[in-house]
């Protein structure tokens, strides 16, 4: 990726998470907990930008967006925390007990137990009231990514780490744990290991991570980072790169295969493309199969392009992938795409 595309990119994101910055002083802190009958029904889903998609145990797809946190069931959308907040949001989790937790910018988390919404903030010892992502490890604690660091919640407080604890960067983009119990942090400087007692950059050729923007552990152990350095694989032993464009977001689904969202591919192989490129410059999601996964000189299958930003990769039960973007959610069934702008 050139340099004039990648500082592009990179104002762009900033915008995304500086520009509602402002949001907070918009917000009611929720000293006593907010109870809902219902959830608010919508006519659609989101038609503004969509950070994070998920499925709940139950099967409800919930999608973070600019215009609230959507639900939808099959059938229909609600609007979960339009009587709530008017805050940005962007990532949801369901955690073990089947609770929610919802993440803002300017408005820290809001918690959601399926009848109360609680608001926690810096006040309650958060470490910032940006969050972008939220993490469960094996233990059950809950980890949320912020702009002052990263926050461990074991149930009744909060537990902040910093960078004079030895982490890189205070602006924390994603977090994975492995299968030994090491944490892996994806920064808006360096990519680091927390092994219990020290941090480690993590480096390839001498070289650190820059700006990992998604990082995640797959099923076979392998940790998959995402960002200005591309996309890599490190097995344990040594990094496997396997695009130098910028990814943003990266998934790993049922079959194993990788799905991830670039700014565009190299080595593009046009005989496997969904939707043909409209743009020499737009975003792409793309899948890695098992032969592009063992091979990196094979391009991946290019599934959409166009878009001018894509976030929050999601397989659901029946195995469609949905997805976010600036105009909102899409699902792809393997055979065509369905957008929820409209009823």
């Amino acid at each position: 990726m050139n340099n004039t595309m990648n500082i592009s990119i990179l104002l762009l994101l900033s915008f995304l998470i500086n520009s509602c910055g402002d949001n907070n002083h918009k917000q009611q802190r929720l000293n006593n907990p907010i109870v809902l009958s219902h959830y608010p029904s919508a006519a659609h889903g989101p038609s503004g930008i969509v950070r994070t998609v998920k499925q709940d145990r139950k099967g409800n797809i919930w999608i973070a967006s600019w215009k609230g946190v959507f639900r939808y069931d099959g059938k229909s959308f609600s609007n979960v925390t339009a009587e709530v907040s008017t805050a940005r949001f962007f990532g949801v989790l369901e955690d073990k007990k089947g609770n929610f937790w919802l993440a803002s910018i300017g408005s820290g988390v809001y918690y959601y137990d399926g009848k109360s919404f609680h608001n926690f903030t810096t006040k309650d010892g958060l470490a910032g009231n940006q969050v972008t992502e939220i993490y469960a490890d094996k233990a059950g604690h809950i980890w949320f990514c912020t702009d002052a660091g990263v926050s461990r919640y074991d149930g009744k407080s909060f537990k902040n780490f910093t960078t004079k604890d030895g982490l890189s960067s205070n602006s924390v983009n994603s977090i994975t744990e492995d299968k030994t119990g090491k944490l892996w942090f994806g920064t808006a400087d360096y990519a680091c290991v927390y092994d219990g007692k020290k941090y480690t950059i993590l480096r390839h050729e001498g070289k650190p991570f820059k700006n990992v923007r998604s990082i995640i552990a797959d099923k076979n152990g392998n940790i998959w980072l995402g960002g200005n350095d591309g996309l890599w694989r490190y097995d344990g032993t040594i990094f496997r790169n396997y695009t130098s464009q910028f990814v943003g977001y990266i998934y790993e689904d049922k079959n194993g295969n990788i799905w991830t969202s670039s700014d565009s591919v190299v080595n593009r192989d046009f005989k496997h493309v969904s939707q043909p490129p409209t743009q020499t410059k737009s975003w792409i999601l793309s899948r890695y199969n098992s032969k592009s996964l063992s091979d990196p000189s094979t391009p991946p299958e290019i599934i959409r392009s166009g878009e001018a930003l894509i976030f929050g990769i999601t397989e659901a039960n029946d195995g469609s992938i949905w997805f976010g973007t600036l105009n909102g959610v899409h699902r792809y069934n393997g055979n065509r795409f369905t957008d929820f702008k409209t009823k």
